[in-house]
């Protein structure tokens, strides 16, 4: 089920909001963030909604609404939908006018929630990328761009080939730089947690944050440094965070098959007991999961 607001009114289904001549179709000048809302829940939604504003300020769009106005609208689409129901909550902006660059005061909006279940945790399996990040200098990898999914889907297609369900994209130094699809993160001989410090090849997420506060609360040592591909070849724990599956763990790299560790179990759990509002216990043991 699609529930979309365009122009002023919500619409059941794909709506359909491009012409041929907009800037955004062939000149690629959309971006997007994506937020959640679990049961009614809304974990850290001003924060993608702030983020889908200064991504089209990034690529010289001008987003039509204020965060405030976006999350009003929010609220009234999930008031569509059964109060139980694990939504995926969309913001798009758009260029429509322009030759080459877009004119920034025709921005178009749209906002779509669907019905995306939160996947099971259960585990993928990723393999190294040949391909890259591009540099801050090649692409716009401050903003959430749809452009940037090209290269995306690249990676994952090749991953795919080889019977993974995720790769591990490198920048052009040779450092880890995330996964596909979500921001990267491995537990060491130590137990510490370690996530590639950001070098603007990537976005550090909304999720990703979050996470990296709710483990320090629990009393796990978190660093963000250079990543290595060595690194992951030696990690006890592998696991990512995003806004589809918050945390997942991986369960094969490459050839080597992982477990399901208790940090990562920690860390999915304190992110769940924080999206329920929850404080306290978790995973049988006295960590306060707060952030």
């Amino acid at each position: 089920m699609y529930q979309t607001f365009i122009n002023g009114k919500w619409t059941e289904g794909n709506v359909g909001i491009f012409g041929a001549m907009d800037h955004s179709v062939w000149l690629g000048s959309s971006v997007f963030d994506g937020a959640r809302s679990i049961a009614g829940s809304t974990p850290d939604l001003s924060l993608h909604l702030e983020r889908v504003r200064h991504s089209a300020d990034k690529v010289g769009l001008d987003c039509p609404y204020t965060v405030a106005e976006m999350m009003s609208l929010v609220h009234e689409g999930i008031a569509r939908f059964p109060a139980d129901a694990e939504l995926y909550i969309r913001p798009l902006v758009f260029g429509t006018e322009g030759l080459l660059i877009p004119d920034a005061t025709q921005s178009g909006f749209a906002l779509t929630l669907f019905d995306a279940p939160l996947p099971p945790f259960t585990g993928f399996a990723a393999c190294l990328s040949a391909l890259q990040r591009p540099s801050p200098l090649m692409a716009v990898t401050d903003a959430k761009a749809s452009s940037l999914y090209a290269n995306t889907t690249r990676a994952l297609r090749d991953a795919k080939t080889r019977g993974f369900d995720n790769a591990v994209v490198l920048d052009g130094q040779g450092q880890v730089a995330e996964f596909a699809t979500s921001n990267l993160f491995f537990v060491n001989r130590q137990d510490e947690v370690i996530t590639p410090i950001p070098n603007g090849t990537f976005l550090a997420g909304i999720t990703r944050a979050r996470v990296i506060k709710l483990l320090m609360a629990a009393g796990i040592k978190v660093q963000e440094r250079v990543v290595l591909p060595a690194d992951l070849e030696a990690a006890k724990e592998i696991f990512n965070t995003g806004n589809f599956g918050k945390v997942q763990p991986c369960i094969r790299y490459e050839s080597r098959v992982l477990p399901i560790g208790a940090i990562t179990r920690l860390a999915h759990e304190c992110y769940m007991a924080f999206m329920r509002g929850e404080k306290g216990v978790v995973g049988g043991e006295s960590k306060a999961c707060t952030a």
